[in-house]
């Protein structure tokens, strides 16, 4: 894999101060007026106060006066194809939706995946993301290189990135949803997710890529495709994910396919682990979730999505009390048009008030965390990123929080969670910009909109024409 600019670390120090704190780590230690030093691509120190006087190559020095810096926002659930069909099915449950836009999934390509790649990237990063993920599993015939538009619309914008390479085996004539030429086969599909393992998966600390094993779901894949990406994965030394558990009818399609329910069935192909994500893990029994905590198995929390598609309310509180691991996916912008992490906060918090435990549910602080350590323990990434402490990676976000949104909240993490979404003055990812006053710095934004507009109007063209 060629290294890129944003992939060397830089040199010197940056300084920022005179800003809030939230620094998000074991203790949760915030600081009303702290600083954070940087030096190269590295967290050298956070404190109260002002920086220590007498430090040496500081390249930059930043007066965070007004604002709260807090580590970057991980995204842990994503398929960023769907940027270039938002608004479609808008009052479908999941299978419906599926069904109506399974036609026109199937006929995306190269050109149109690079440009729905960096619709979705640029609008996660520049508000607050700092480590995406995504999932991709369409592969049509002929297509392209689908997973590497992805990875390089994640280098051009400079965002860290896990691509988790999906893949679905079970095609309408086998009693799946998605057309038959837009599946694999059972071994071409593992053949191609090792050979994106061995091409683009850097294990190194402070990685910009990973690469995951990801069979896209129990109803779209065999369950040999599940057991062998399973082993697979175990293999080459790299994490597991897939949906869970995200409507009840899946519940019933598992108990009438595989005589179990789907935390039950992931357990017997080898599908929970400390290595494992899923996503939703929406109807989750007492037990599956007593599962998930004695496997450390992880979950992806996607509020929006499941309101959108009317799936239902995870269990999040009983999850974090159990101690499953738990991060903040925004999912498809199919399902989720405005493809914002930061919005996820809000969401995540409101929509789990809306639970059996009502206002006890979830602190502003608790999904601060689920949005920043919590996807990275779900990653696999918590030794680098996810908190502000020394050592680990620079990326960290400066929120501006005395603008007409946010300047009459007193507690600047209520103001992030709970206020309008919060402008970003300065992202950084490994210690590099990626956001400067809530714009990108790599990308131009212009042609970003036009791209995917563009790619968005042929897709519709071309699958009006297949009709």
């Amino acid at each position: 894999m060629a290294d890129t600019e944003h992939q060397q670390p830089p040199t010197g120090r940056v300084v920022i101060e005179k800003c809030a704190i939230a620094t998000v780590d074991p203790e949760d230690t915030e600081y009303a007026t702290g600083h954070l030093v940087i030096n190269g691509n590295r967290i050298e120190s956070v404190g109260p106060g002002d920086a220590p006087e007498g430090l040496g190559n500081v390249t930059r020095r930043i007066d965070g006066r007004g604002h709260l810096l807090t580590p970057g926002l991980i995204n842990t659930h994503h398929h960023f194809y769907q940027w270039i069909t938002r608004g479609l099915a808008t009052d479908s449950n999941l299978f419906d939706w599926l069904v109506a836009l399974y036609p026109t999934w199937a006929r995306i390509d190269e050109e149109m995946v690079y440009a729905a790649a960096r619709g979705s990237l640029g609008m996660m990063v520049r508000g607050g993301v700092t480590t995406a993920m995504d999932h991709h599993y369409v592969f049509p015939r002929g297509a392209g290189d689908l997973l590497g538009a992805e990875i390089r619309a994640a280098a051009e914008i400079g965002v860290r990135f896990t691509a988790a390479r999906g893949s679905m085996d079970r095609g309408v004539s086998d009693g799946g949803l998605p057309p038959d030429f837009a599946v694999e086969t059972l071994e071409g599909a593992l053949a191609e997710t090792e050979r994106a393992v061995d091409t683009h998966h850097d294990a190194s600390f402070g990685s910009m890529l990973h690469i995951a094993v990801a069979p896209c779901s129990p109803f779209s894949v065999s369950t040999e495709l599940m057991r062998q990406g399973a082993e697979l994965a175990r293999r080459k030394g790299v994490r597991l994910h897939t949906h869970g558990s995200e409507t009840a009818e899946e519940e019933k399609f598992c108990h009438e396919l595989f005589g179990m329910g789907p935390t039950d069935y992931f357990e017997s192909v080898g599908w929970l682990g400390e290595d494992v994500w899923m996503a939703h893990c929406v109807h989750m029994t007492d037990a599956d979730i007593a599962a998930f905590a004695r496997t450390r198995t992880g979950a992806a929390h996607c509020p929006s999505s499941n309101a959108r598609l009317g799936a239902g309310i995870a269990r999040v509180p009983d999850m974090l009390e159990a101690g499953v691991p738990v991060g903040l996916g925004v999912d498809g912008t199919a399902s989720n048009e405005s493809g914002e992490l930061h919005t996820e906060l809000r969401n995540a918090l409101l929509v789990n008030r809306l639970g059996p435990h009502k206002e006890s549910a979830l602190t502003v602080r608790k999904a601060l965390r689920l949005g920043t350590y919590g996807g990275a323990e779900v990653l696999g990434r918590a030794q680098e990123t996810g908190s502000l402490e020394a050592g680990k990676l620079a990326d960290v976000v400066l929120w501006k929080l005395d603008g007409i949104g946010h300047s009459s909240i007193a507690d600047p993490v209520a103001a992030l969670v709970l206020g309008a979404p919060a402008p970003v003055t300065l992202s950084l990812v490994n210690g590099r910009p990626v956001v400067e006053d809530g714009h990108l710095v790599r990308a131009d934004e212009e042609e970003i909109a036009r791209d995917a507009r563009d790619e968005a109007r042929r897709l519709a063209r071309i699958a009006a024409d297949a009709d």
